[in-house]
């Protein structure tokens, strides 16, 4: 049976690098759905399998990627691989500043940026949020159980979301806990900067029937 752990936390600084491809991206996209070969996944993408090796190895070696299973066909050994995890939450506390972490913050808000949720930040702006999200992980105490937690394979996903959430504050002293809000709390209102005019001035108005 083909299964995929559900979360694994990334705070490799190469790892972030490797996540900040696009042509990466799709290949973890592509190996969550079923456990493919490199010559699969190069017709997949309409890539040379030679091309496809060198991601899966820069990807392999960061814990991406994983081997599934081995085959034998003929006189060659097939190997397939899967992604080796459904999600992955990137820690960016000690990377802070990192040029992959701002990558990929840059891509979640024009994400937002797309539905209307934000207007598109500046560079400046696209830094500064990489810099108050490194200071909210770097204040969590969660930190040495995550791993435990997060191998806990019998835990569903969002379970483990809730433990890490009360191990955080089960763990953090009055003033960790205090410095956490607080930064959260800057965070919240710089992004919430990043929105619109009208939906800063009336988030909840709505239009009048004629």
């Amino acid at each position: 049976m083909f299964t995929v752990k559900a979360v694994k936390t990334i705070t490799n600084p190469e790892a972030f690098e490797i996540l900040a491809d696009q042509t990466r991206r799709k290949i973890i996209y592509l190996l969550k759905v079923k456990e493919l070969t490199v010559s699969q996944i190069a017709s997949e993408m309409g890539l040379t399998a030679q091309a496809i090796y060198h991601h899966i190895r820069k990807m392999k070696k960061v814990g991406v990627v994983e081997v599934a299973r081995e085959e034998r066909v003929g006189h060659f050994i097939e190997t397939y691989y899967r992604s080796a995890a459904e999600m992955f939450h990137l820690s960016c506390g000690e990377t802070k500043g990192d040029r992959a972490t701002e990558e990929l913050v840059k891509n979640s808000l024009e994400g937002l940026t797309k539905i209307g949720l934000i207007s598109k930040p500046s560079e400046k702006a696209v830094k500064k949020i990489v810099a108050l999200s490194g200071e909210v992980d770097k204040c969590s105490c969660a930190g040495k159980w995550t791993e435990k937690i997060e191998n806990m394979d019998e835990v569903g996903f969002f379970v483990k979301q809730y433990m890490l959430e009360y191990a955080a504050m089960i763990t953090e002293d009055d003033k960790s806990h205090h410095e956490r809000v607080e930064k959260k709390d800057e965070l919240r209102e710089f992004l919430k900067s990043c929105c619109p005019a009208d939906k800063k001035k009336n988030p909840k108005k709505k239009t009048r029937s004629k």
